[in-house]
Parts: C-alpha cells; structure tokens; sequence
C-alpha cells in the first residue's frame, strides 16, 4: 500500500501555531476552534459511546486536540475520561474549555509514539492516525503507533477510529497484526463512476491478544 505525501499537518509546530490561536480566540470569543471532521461526526462518535459503552469506562482520547469529544462524553455523564495530546497548547486549550464548563476531565501532554503509561477499557482517534500518516517516515512511525494503541488497550476493551485519509478496508489491511474490525458507525456517502463511498470512515476494533 502507498503511503501518503507528508504534510505540515505531520508537524508539532503546526499544531502547535494552530492552538496558540486558538486559545488566543477562545478567551477573546469564547470560541472552542474547530470540529474536525465537523459537528455531524462528532455526533455520530458520542451517540456510539452512548448506545455501547458503560458511563464508568476508562476511556482515552488520543490526539484529543480541543477536547470537544470528551467534553461531550462528561455532559453525557461519562466519568472516567482521559485527553492526551502532544501539543501543549492543545492541551491548554482542552483544560480552559473544560474548566469554564467545570467538567472533570484529565489532560495530559503526552505523544502516543513516545507510549502510552495507563490501560484503557476504550480508546478514541479521531484525526491522530491521519496526521501520523502524514508525517515523515510515517511507515515506521505508523508502526509505533499501532504497537503502543495495542499494548495500553485492555484485551476485552475497543479502539474506536475516525479517518479520512483511509478508507476502512485500509484500515484493516493497516491493522491486522493488531487488531480485527467488530463493527462501523454509518457516515454520509458519495456516488462517483457508479461506486459507491465514504467521505469519512469510523471503525471499532478489537484487539488481538498477544
């Protein structure tokens, strides 16, 4: 399989940039920045927690950015939640948001190719693959990733992923030393020359035990 071009978004200094102005617009506004992937998505991700995963769940957000999908799982009554990031802005960010709603969620900076220290019933990527894939020498550091997602998930516990660089059968061509698909949440699609696609792909793994 090809990899992809590397990006500045496979960069620390963009995100880095990117929520410095993004905490600068939320004390000025109040705004929280931007919904990757958009407010539908991120809907359909909460309504999958809700429908599957009990509310004392130790879930990890990896790549958690803002922090919305948590925020959004702790107004849900979710009480067990953890956000990692590798930007310490982002991580800023997440805590002032959460802060001023006075939910309780615990952030950390911390990069996922460095390992994860906790397990975790459930973990959640929604963009943090994408952008690895994006990053240079993203075969190997994609491979650090997968190894350390897999060590620190619980064996009876799931990944859930979000992604729109991969479709999902890529992801589990990606992952299948790790990981087997349990099941995926429906997101819009397109018709182009008769086939039939997803603009974006939200998969549920389970875990190979080692």
């Amino acid at each position: 399989m090809e990899e992809l071009e590397s990006s500045e978004l496979g960069t620390l200094e963009y995100w880095e940039n990117r929520y410095k102005n993004e905490i600068k617009n939320f004390q000025d506004h109040g705004d929280t920045g931007e919904i990757w992937f958009g407010e539908d998505i991120a809907d359909r991700i909460v309504r999958w927690f809700i429908k599957n995963v009990e509310p004392e769940a130790s879930i990890v957000d990896i790549g958690c950015g803002n922090g919305l999908i948590l925020i959004e799982l702790a107004n849900a009554g979710y009480k067990n939640l953890t956000g990692l990031d590798y930007s310490e802005e982002a991580i800023n960010l997440a805590n002032n948001i959460a802060k001023k709603r006075n939910l309780s969620v615990k952030y950390h900076v911390s990069d996922v190719l460095n390992g994860i220290r906790d397990n975790y019933k459930i973990i959640h990527d929604k963009g943090t693959y994408d952008a690895i894939s994006l990053s240079e020498g993203a075969s190997r550091t994609k491979q650090t990733y997968l190894q350390n997602v897999h060590k620190c998930l619980n064996d009876s516990g799931k990944f859930i992923i979000t992604s729109c660089n991969w479709t999902e059968n890529e992801l589990i061509e990606q992952f299948s030393n790790y990981f087997v698909l349990e099941s995926t949440v429906q997101t819009p699609q397109f018709k182009f020359g008769g086939k039939i696609g997803n603009v974006v792909s939200i998969c549920i793994f389970k875990k190979i035990p080692t």
